[in-house]
């Protein structure tokens, strides 16, 4: 069974949970995996692209002092990017990506790379939150773009997967 696939059985169990994305990096790729799967619609809520600083802070609630210090890029940035997504879709969870799909020297980046980081609100109203990097050298944009994405999905059914077992 495929990540999507599995994402989707551990979503439809009792209770139900609800998913929403904030990508940046990724560009609509870890949606487009999600929403592939037959029945998706049952716990997708939708998800939000947002490029910029600008979009981030206005759609995402994302710290605008802090992420034009570090370029829109950091663990900060992805975590509220997933709070932000999962509070504007009033979802259970979500999950967030931004980071650089090339390198760059200015930025000291060598390798695409992502931080990504998943938020949930549990029963009891507290969150549980994950989040790390991914780093993919060699690959090309789109490359890296995809790659990213389905180690993002892999990260949420891994995750949905052990909050179920607590």
């Amino acid at each position: 069974m495929n990540h999507e696939a599995r994402l989707k059985q551990l979503m439809m169990r009792q209770p139900r949970l609800t998913l929403a994305v904030a990508e940046s990096l990724t560009a609509g790729h870890v949606q487009a995996r999600i929403a592939a799967v037959p029945g998706a619609s049952n716990y997708f809520l939708g998800g939000i692209t947002a490029y910029g600083l600008e979009q981030k802070v206005k759609l995402l609630g994302v710290n605008r002092a802090h992420a034009r210090r570090v370029n829109c890029v950091s663990q900060r940035v992805a975590v509220e990017m997933a709070y932000g997504a999962m509070e504007r879709f009033g979802a259970d969870l979500a999950a967030a990506t931004t980071g650089y799909a090339e390198p760059d020297r200015a930025a000291g980046i060598k390798a695409p790379m992502a931080w990504w980081a998943i938020c949930q609100r549990l029963p009891n109203g507290r969150l549980a939150l994950n989040s790390g990097t991914i780093e993919v050298p060699g690959a090309n944009r789109t490359e890296a773009q995809s790659r990213i994405a389905e180690d993002v999905v892999g990260l949420l059914v891994a995750h949905v997967a052990a909050r179920r077992e607590e």
